[in-house]
């Protein structure tokens, strides 16, 4: 794979995917999972393949785009098992919060790959900023105590989406606490540094951005793609280690959780932060795009994800 482009100068992007209408509500979560605890994993999953076939059926924009990714990642015009594969997943991937916000990740086979930087960090009481993507599950996270890390999460969200999280976790198990850092306000950045120095994870999803962030145009899958310049302005302001984290669904019960090391800021100063966030985004977008195409039916970014760069181009 070629080394992927980048034009870092600050971009004011419009959010398609922030305009998207939820489907969901807190009635149909709060059913799902009283279906999903009283019969079972393996019952309950029958349903998600009838939800699947809804999705494919009657959200054409959807279908549509995901038409668009498959055929990019694929490299051949995706057939309709592919698009009910690929919305299959992404249901797999929703209906299993219900089990891991319930602390049932005893159901789970879950394989955890290059985490001993991580647990070094965790050992040392050392806070980390963890740099995910909609691409598999994030929630997986919530098993790394089983697996001997013994590690806080705090997530790092814009504020809608923390509301929105909030209210799922509500529907879903109303003791389930998440540690959620909204983005936004005064404090958010005291609030990240408190947590990191207290030797917690923090989370972030560094591929969308809303449209009061920066961006930078980076080549993704052959064409150019924006991604949000704030995660890595936080990364450098906090002088911390940053991790690529993907947890990637590989069917059934099974999850693979992926930690890389991206970037160390700690020798951060004001004339090399720049090029430091440039080389830590250019690293960052390659890997996505690696476990991407190893994992083409878990990327979850439903819209045109190459929309603002390809429309710029055009002008």
């Amino acid at each position: 794979m070629s080394r992927p482009s980048v034009d870092v100068s600050t971009r004011r992007v419009q959010a398609e995917w922030a305009q998207k209408p939820e489907r969901s509500n807190q009635a149909t979560l709060r059913l799902m999972t009283c279906i999903s605890l009283r019969l079972g994993r393996r019952t309950a999953r029958v349903v998600l393949w009838l939800i699947a076939t809804y999705f494919l059926a009657f959200s054409p924009t959807a279908r549509r785009e995901s038409r668009n990714w498959l055929q990019r990642v694929l490299g051949r015009r995706p057939s309709i098992r592919d698009l009910l594969r690929h919305f299959f997943t992404f249901a797999s991937t929703i209906h299993d919060r219900v089990y891991l916000v319930n602390d049932r990740d005893d159901l789970f086979d879950i394989h955890i790959h290059g985490g001993e930087e991580i647990r070094a960090c965790v050992a040392r009481g050392e806070g980390v900023l963890l740099m995910g993507a909609h691409l598999g599950s994030f929630e997986v996270l919530r098993t790394l105590g089983r697996h001997g890390l013994g590690a806080r999460v705090a997530m790092v969200m814009y504020e809608e989406n923390a509301r929105k999280v909030n209210e799922t976790l509500a529907a879903i198990n109303p003791a389930a606490h998440q540690d959620i850092i909204p983005l936004g306000r005064l404090e958010s950045m005291l609030q990240v540094k408190e947590r990191l120095d207290d030797g917690s994870l923090v989370g972030i999803l560094a591929d969308r951005s809303l449209d009061q962030d920066g961006t930078a145009a980076v080549d993704f899958f052959g064409s150019a793609a924006d991604f949000p310049l704030g995660p890595w302005r936080m990364a450098a302001m906090m002088k911390r280690p940053v991790f690529l984290m993907v947890g990637l669904y590989r069917g059934g019960n099974r999850y693979d959780l992926h930690f890389e090391q991206i970037a160390d800021f700690s020798t951060a100063t004001r004339d090399n932060r720049s090029e430091m966030q440039r080389v830590a985004l250019l690293h960052y977008v390659g890997r996505l795009e690696h476990y991407a195409r190893s994992a083409p039916y878990n990327w979850f970014n439903f819209f045109d994800f190459w929309q603002s760069a390809r429309s710029r181009e055009a002008r």
